[in-house]
């Protein structure tokens, strides 16, 4: 009797860590196959009826239509799509998935360090590729992601990863290859708890805040100019920001905050400049495109918040910076942001309805990222010589109604879209709520 409770306790302990577990990752590509029939949705704006679709290794090496692209080889498993969308893997921008999993729980929260000035902190080391809400984003087709730390003035070093992999150096598809600057806020609301008028009002300190991060970034240049003789970590981290290796996201949402922000960057002699947030930006859209500066668009569904903006502020600012001729994508961040990453292709759904066509908003959350991330070399289009990253939606991905995919890729290994969420859908669904 004692040995059965035993054997029954360690079942239950390993039920319990399989349960818990993270899920195998997929196997490398081991034989060529062709997706056949689907509608193509390269990322560039350009849309293939009916095309063939040849992965070899990991990798496109055959994309266009089927009646100019006959399939050569025999080897090969064939998926039939007709009547499906075939996309490039979506990417969330500006995301913290993998550096907390449950909020509630302190020991699961990597999400900032202490500090003012962090820019060597490397988000990458933090992630956590056993995340069951990362595992989640799949089954929606989001496939890469940016690792981004938060807090201070520079929260630090981000990295863009994959989501499907054993560890951090397997997901890793970038690594530190962008710094995160908090900009001062030129305007403040008082404290309701403390009896202040909760109106905005000018931030007093901010002259002096902004000179700080000024003073801090003309230290980190003389630093990496001159000889090095006593290593300092934060001012290496920013040496790339000056030599164009690194980009700079600045998050920043009124309109002084971001002009102020690109006039700084340019100062420093920093090229590669991004506005995280950007709220206001649509009123200085001429400025950031004179200035070749790209922005991640805050959460599309979200309130407006001055009481003389318009209702749909949020909705239809993608279509005015991207008329304007200005490199945009999407990014998640708010309350919830990592559960709401899985809806990024969704938030790029709204933006069709206030304006942009498909194709464009297609461009938010694939080609546009991929380019500001700068891995577009790899990512973000379906285009021979690129990796095989990559999904099948029985219907239209951007459209929550339609969007189940059959079949989703990294670098051409096929991964599972079985996650707890999936099979609580499953437990639910065969069993109706029974009424009254």
């Amino acid at each position: 009797m004692k040995n059965l409770n035993k054997i029954n306790s360690l079942l239950f302990l390993l039920c319990v860590t399989l349960g818990f577990a993270q899920q195998t990752p997929a196997p490398k590509q081991t034989k060529d196959f062709a997706i056949v029939g689907a509608t193509a949705h390269i990322g560039n704006g350009t849309v293939i009826e009916n095309s063939i679709i040849v992965v070899s290794n990991g990798k496109i090496t055959t994309i266009g239509p089927q009646a100019t692209t006959p399939l050569t080889r025999q080897a090969m498993d064939i998926i039939d799509a007709k009547g499906k969308d075939v996309y490039p893997g979506f990417i969330v921008a500006n995301g913290t998935l993998g550096l907390v999993e449950v909020d509630a729980v302190k020991a699961s929260d990597d999400l900032s360090e202490m500090g003012t000035y962090n820019p060597h902190i490397r988000s990458i080391i933090a992630y956590n590729t056993e995340s069951k809400v990362t595992e989640s984003m799949r089954p929606n087709g989001v496939l890469l992601g940016q690792v981004v730390p938060r807090g201070g003035r520079i929260s630090g070093t981000s990295s863009v990863v994959q989501y499907d992999a054993w560890n951090w150096e397997d997901a890793a598809i970038k690594m530190d290859n962008g710094i995160h600057v908090n900009w001062p806020s030129s305007f403040s609301r008082g404290r309701w708890w403390l009896g202040e008028d909760p109106g905005l009002k000018p931030n007093k300190d901010y002259a002096k805040q902004v000179k700080e991060l000024s003073d801090y970034f003309s230290e980190s240049k003389s630093y990496n100019k001159g000889n090095k003789s006593e290593l300092h970590l934060p001012f290496e981290a920013l040496g790339g920001l000056f030599d164009g290796s690194k980009r700079l996201y600045i998050n920043a949402n009124d309109e002084k905050g971001i002009t102020d922000a690109v006039n700084f960057a340019k100062s420093h002699g920093v090229s590669k400049i991004t506005i995280v947030g950007g709220y206001q930006a649509g009123n200085v859209a001429s400025f950031l495109k004179q200035n070749d500066v790209s922005v991640f668009l805050r959460r599309i569904h979200s309130r407006p918040e001055l009481e003389d903006d318009d209702y749909d502020t949020s909705y239809k600012l993608a279509k005015k910076l991207v008329d304007a001729g200005v490199l945009v994508a999407l990014e998640p961040s708010g309350q919830m942001e990592r559960m709401n990453s899985r809806n990024l292709p969704f938030y790029a759904g709204t933006t069709v309805a206030h304006g942009l066509t498909k194709a464009q908003a297609l461009q938010l959350i694939t080609q546009n990222p991929a380019k500001i991330m700068g891995i577009d070399d790899m990512y973000g289009t379906l285009e021979v010589g690129k990796s095989a990253t990559l999904f099948i939606s029985e219907g239209d991905a951007l459209d929550m109604r339609t969007n189940q995919l059959t079949h989703a890729f990294i670098d051409g290994r096929n991964l599972s879209l079985e996650t707890h969420q999936t099979e609580l859908w499953k437990r639910f669904s065969e069993k109706p709520i029974q009424e009254d």
